[in-house]
């Protein structure tokens, strides 16, 4: 990657307000008793309103003087549809203070959009990414959302980003702007005890993918300098956004295979919360790269697969799961941007893991090993991909221009197309 002549000098960085442990989710209503709101939404989806903590949430506002009312119809993997369902929702039945999701990244992204429409003119298409949508930034500030995840792994209470499926264009695409961050992000461990293994597996690797990529990403030195009006939440990697990265990677390290195995296990769940919530505040900043640009593909094209311990009404490859299945191709691509950095990042994942003769190997050997312990299908042929797909993958992956710019090394077409192939098995 060639050098600019004028290199960048500045970094940015943002981060919700943060309230994190157990018995957190207990205190919204007075939080939210500071913000002098009186009518608040609660977003959450089906699977997680049976749980009764979104209710058990906005009952507890009664007492601080707000009605809240809870919304259960955001969809896991949200669509375009189903966010505009939302949206119709909340502005029929509003105007609204504030919102609170409670949920996974799923209904926290929900919100986003839900909050975000209710403040801003326009079609929810106008402020998608281009080239798939407009690219339209916020033209009004948005009410206060507080986020309160259900699962670990998506770290969407800490960015500014809502992921949705834009069914027609079958890609999956996303809105980025700060004022999508949400205002403040209430992690409660005990709310993690009812994710079932699966979804903890496929979570936890988006966690981990979060870390990796920021980790690795294009260093924020790497870029021309902008002017402050071009300055956007993805800046790459720097000194703040390295600090995080690694603490979720040694966190996950001691953690992640116990969550998945013992779900019980509230010392490993509150590891996995920390471990969601600091690689959020690493790749919010930092930016993602390759395995999510991969990611939205192989989402939004899905035909039949139906991971265990989702719900199996509709065809999806959850997010995390998504990521994942590339991951360790992607970073055998980007090893000769920075060997040291990527066999660093496997010696936090896996302290004492045996070194291959070629260096390149050891970080996609740990993954693998990682994603075979925690029941990860093995490379896009599991989850109904084949070789003729490919064409249409890299099509969707080359529309995540916003994603591929914080890569360490450029992506051509060819590069897109190898590191898919390659994924098509992973072992």
């Amino acid at each position: 990657m060639q050098l600019p002549a004028n290199p960048e000098g500045v970094f940015t960085y943002g981060a919700p307000q943060l309230k994190f442990g157990p018995g957190a989710s207990d205190e919204i209503g007075y939080d939210l008793s500071l913000y002098g709101v009186r009518r608040v939404l609660v977003v959450t989806d089906p699977g997680v309103a049976a749980t009764g903590h979104p209710q058990r949430v906005a009952d507890q506002m009664a007492s601080f003087g707000i009605e809240a009312r809870v919304y259960d119809g955001a969809h896991v993997e949200p669509t375009d549809e189903s966010l505009q369902e939302a949206i119709d929702h909340a502005r029929s039945s509003g105007p609204w203070d504030a919102f609170v999701a409670v949920g996974g990244g799923s209904a926290i992204d929900t919100a986003k959009a839900v909050d975000l429409m209710t403040t801003n003119p326009g079609e929810l298409i106008d402020y998608v990414n281009a080239p798939v949508g407009g690219g339209r930034a916020p033209e009004h500030p948005l009410a206060p959302l507080v986020a309160v995840p259900t699962t670990t792994g998506t770290g969407s209470e800490s960015t500014t980003i809502c992921v949705l499926d834009v069914l027609e264009q079958k890609v999956k695409s996303g809105i980025s702007h700060p004022r999508l961050r949400p205002t403040l992000a209430v992690v409660d461990p005990l709310l993690t005890l009812t994710q079932p293994p699966g979804v903890t597996a496929a979570a936890g690797m988006d966690i981990l993918c979060h870390a990796l990529e920021s980790w690795t990403a294009r260093p924020f030195s790497s870029y021309e300098r902008k002017s402050p009006e071009q300055r956007v939440p993805y800046c790459g990697s720097n000194p703040i956004a390295d600090m995080w990265a690694e603490k979720s990677l040694r966190l996950l390290a001691g953690s992640f295979r116990t969550a998945v195995r013992n779900g019980d296990d509230q010392e490993a769940r509150e590891q996995m919360s920390l471990a969601a919530t600091f690689a959020g505040m690493g790749f919010g900043n930092a930016g993602v790269h390759i395995p999510h640009a991969n990611a939205y593909p192989v989402a939004g094209r899905v035909r039949d697969f139906r991971p265990v311990d989702y719900p199996d009404d509709h065809a999806m490859v959850p997010h995390g799961m998504a990521v994942s299945l590339t991951a360790p191709e992607a970073f055998r691509f980007t090893f000769d941007a920075d060997p040291e950095r990527h066999v660093r990042a496997a010696e936090m994942l896996a302290p004492g893991a045996d070194r291959p003769d070629d260096l390149r190997e050891l970080l996609p050997n740990v993954l693998a090993d990682l994603m075979r312990d925690i029941g990860i299908p093995n490379g896009l042929g599991a989850v109904g991909y084949g070789e003729s797909d490919v064409p249409d993958l890299v099509e969707g992956t080359l529309k995540q221009q916003r994603l591929l710019a914080t890569a360490p090394k450029d992506v051509t077409e060819d590069d897109a197309a190898s590191i898919l192939r390659g994924s098509l098995e992973l072992w």
